[in-house]
Parts: structure tokens; C-alpha cells; sequence
């Protein structure tokens, strides 16, 4: 682990030469090299602030550890940055987790949970759908007993130890002074990335100003490009320590694929030890000569190489078309096509007309919740080409993903994503901001 500290400046001191790393089990399956997990650990500290904890139990601010008794117990060994951020949590301190999907940012808010529980405090959770709330939700109910949920739309054991919520209604508690306020000792924000939406920044930006001095934070986040500064703030806005802790592992392995315009097949240029692979890259380089020998420098689909077909077709002739098949083929579902416009969007799904996705069971069950997300619409709204056009695709596992949905389309697009009965996504640039439960291969 590498220490780093932030002094009341904000100018960082040198990383100390402690180094703890931890080398994961092999995968044999995909024959991944031995990575080295480590974490990097910075604090911002107020001026005039002095630590109270005593340095045997949790080591001092710029190397916090917890040799007490732990509030949850894991079947794992925690990994560097978890240990660091449950001794973060142990001072009572403030700490920001950055790590890639799946890295394990969940066990550190658990373990605030569990240290709520212990304390015999509250805790509020927040996300930033309403999907994701009720997604939480059901998690947590299966780790913690006493677990509400309030949503605007819906409000479960409003007076239970752990709150899931939206932001905006944790805005809305502060805004009115509510009274659960004074019982909460920590307030969990996932996805805090969401503070860089130009729409709903301010929301997370409001929330976290107007919280009480005494309440502690923690923020969820993938990896954060102003991390420091953003501890930094915090430590302004609140007199108080603010914690960051940051790891690189990466435990999805990303592979990088190249699919030649109208050509066909996948060549794989980049492996999961981020090995670049010269011998596929030649055989890719390989295929463009022989498509410029053969047919003129012609797709198969009869266009100019160089870009990929406009789709709006059904005849399964596009370059989006062959990759999605091909994609599903080798059983890398659930993809995720980007687009530059929603015209395009929509047009590449509806090129899908030939592929279907799902089963008759799962068919069944994107019926269900599209008819319970469309009850909250009236009669007349449901009948809107919006609404009736986006049933076939989603029974058949493709989905549209874009700013002018309808915000109860686009909060159902993206459940059935979670839940697995959307295999297609095509999307613009707004999906990149969705949080890390919504994964693609």
C-alpha cells in the first residue's frame, strides 16, 4: 500500500516505502497473469485538527489501521484497499473508495452498515435511480434485518436502521430539517461520480453541503480523475478528515477485440494481462489487404470501406448487425453499441428485426414489469408510439438507451439491463454515466 498524505495546504507529501500487496488466486480458465493488488491512501486534514484515536488501535491518520474487534466478518480476506477503508471507517473519519467494477467497493459500505448496527445508529444509503434503490434494497434485506426504502414513489419501514433512498429524497430530508437527520451516523453516497451531471450534479453537491458536521461519509465511486480534490472540499466544507482510498485492480480482465469493416470475425489485439497480441494484429491488417485486392475496397454489403453501414435495414447485411450476432454467438452477452445520435440508436435496433434474444420465461418476464412500469402513466400516454414501439425490442432482449426517453422508459431499460432480459443495448453517451451495476461484456 502505498501512503500518501494531503497536509492542510493540499500539497502531498512522498509516498512512503511500505508497500502491502496481496497476489490473487490464479485463473487458470483464463490463464491471467499474478497482479499485484495495492492500494494508494491519501487524507486532507484541517488545519487545527488533532486526532483523539489512539494510535494502537487505529494507527494515525496518514496510516490508519484497525486492530480492534470488527464490526462484520467477511468469508474473504479483505483485500489492501478494503483493509484501509474499514480503518478509515473505525476513526469515524470520512473516506472517499475509488476502484474499478467489481473490486469489492460493496464490502466497505456493508462494514458501515454493520458499524451502524453496532453503535446502535442509523445509516442512509443513496443511489442515483430509483431502479438501483430498489435493487439495493433487496441486497441489503438479505445481509441486514432492520432495511427501509424510500424512493418518492415508494416508502418501505420509513423508520428502520438502514435507509436505501434516492439522493434527491435525501435533499428533500434536508431541505425540510427532518428528524431522522439527528440519528444517522453515516450517510453512504454511491456513484458519487454522478456530481460531474451537469442536470443533477447539484444534487449530490447540495446533499453533501447541508449535511450535519457530525455525520460521516462515505463516497463509492469507479476511479476518479480528482480524487484529492474532491477529499479536499469535503475537509473545507466540513472541518474534518476526509480519506481516499484508491486501487487500479482490475478483477473483470478487459480484452480488446477489433472487428474489420466489412470484413468479418474478431481479432483479439489487447489479452487481459494487457499483452499486446502482434500476431492477430497482422492477421487483422492481413484482412483489409485482401478486402482491397478482392472487391475494390467494398463491404459485403456493396458500400465504400472505411465506415460502418447506415443500419435501418433488416437484411442483415450491417457491420452492427454481424457483430451483435457474432457477439451472441460466442455467448459475450449483454453488449452495448454506442452511438453518436439517438436517430442512430434507434435505427440499429430496429435492424435487429431478425435476432431474438430471449426465452418464452424471460419473454414472460419483461411483460410483467413493462405493464407494472407503464401503471403510473395514463391511458392516453400509453398508447404513444414511444411506449408501444419499445415493447417488441425488449421482449425480444434489445433495448434503446438515450436522453429523450421517457424517464419511465429509461429507468425499465435499464432494470431489464441489470436483471439480465436486455442482451442488446444501443445507447449514446448517456449510459456512460450509469453506475457500475450496470456491466456489459
Amino acid at each position: 500500500m502505498e501512503e500518501q498524505s494531503v497536509t492542510p495546504s493540499g500539497k502531498r507529501k512522498a509516498p512512503e516505502d511500505s508497500v502491502v500487496a496481496d497476489t490473487p488466486r490464479q485463473d487458470s480458465a483464463q490463464k491471467r497473469q499474478s497482479v499485484t493488488r495495492s492500494c494508494v491512501h491519501e487524507v486532507a486534514v484541517p488545519s487545527d485538527y488533532t486526532s483523539p484515536k489512539d494510535g494502537t488501535t487505529h494507527g494515525t491518520l496518514s496510516n490508519p489501521v484497525y486492530n480492534g474487534e470488527m464490526a462484520k466478518t467477511y468469508e474473504f480476506v479483505l483485500d489492501p484497499f478494503q483493509k484501509v477503508s474499514v480503518a478509515c471507517l473505525e476513526r469515524k473519519e470520512s473516506v472517499l473508495v475509488s476502484a474499478h467494477t467489481s473490486a469489492g467497493k460493496t464490502a466497505v459500505a456493508e462494514y458501515a452498515i454493520a458499524m451502524a448496527f453496532r453503535d446502535k445508529q442509523r445509516v442512509i444509503y443513496t443511489s442515483p435511480l430509483k431502479a438501483l434503490s430498489n435493487q439495493k434494497y433487496r441486497e441489503l434485506q438479505h445481509e441486514f434485518e432492520d432495511v427501509g426504502l424510500m424512493t418518492g414513489d415508494v416508502t418501505l419501514s420509513p423508520n428502520a436502521s438502514v435507509l436505501v433512498m434516492t439522493t434527491e429524497i435525501l435533499r428533500g430530508m434536508l431541505y425540510r430539517g427532518s428528524q431522522i437527520l439527528k440519528e444517522v451516523a453515516w450517510v453512504i453516497f454511491d456513484e458519487i461520480h454522478y456530481m460531474k451531471d451537469r442536470e443533477r450534479g447539484v444534487v449530490w453537491e447540495e446533499s453533501i453541503i447541508f449535511l450535519p458536521p457530525e455525520i460521516k461519509m462515505v463516497f463509492l465511486s469507479a476511479t476518479m480523475s480528482n480524487a484529492t480534490e474532491f477529499a479536499e472540499w469535503i475537509c473545507r466544507v466540513h472541518k474534518q478528515p476526509c480519506h481516499v482510498v484508491y486501487t487500479d485492480f482490475r478483477p473483470t480482465p478487459l480484452q480488446h477485440y477489433v472487428f474489420p469493416v466489412g470484413g468479418s470475425g474478431l481479432y483479439l489485439v489487447v489479452d487481459e494481462n494487457e499483452q499486446f497480441r502482434e500476431e492477430n494484429f497482422m492477421k487483422l491488417q492481413n484482412s483489409f489487404s485482401k478486402q482491397k485486392t478482392g472487391d475494390g475496397n467494398k463491404s459485403a454489403n456493396g458500400k465504400a470501406g472505411g465506415r460502418i453501414a447506415k443500419p435501418g435495414n433488416a437484411s442483415g447485411g450491417s457491420d452492427i448487425y454481424k457483430i451483435v450476432k457474432m457477439i451472441m454467438e460466442r455467448k459475450f452477452q449483454p453488449v452495448i453499441v454506442f452511438s453518436f445520435s439517438r436517430r442512430e440508436c434507434e435505427q440499429h435496433a430496429m435492424s435487429m428485426s431478425k435476432l431474438d434474444f430471449n426465452t418464452p420465461e424471460e419473454k414472460e418476464m419483461v411483460d410483467q414489469v413493462f405493464n407494472n412500469a407503464i401503471q403510473c402513466l395514463n391511458e392516453e400516454d400509453r398508447s404513444l408510439p414511444a411506449i408501444e414501439l419499445m415493447l417488441p425490442l425488449l421482449q425480444r432482449g434489445i433495448a434503446v438507451h438515450h436522453s429523450g426517453l421517457l424517464p419511465v422508459i429509461k429507468e425499465l431499460v435499464e432494470l431489464l439491463f441489470q436483471e439480465g432480459l436486455v442482451k442488446a443495448l444501443f445507447a449514446t453517451e448517456t449510459v456512460s454515466l450509469l453506475p457500475r451495476n450496470f456491466e456489459a461484456q
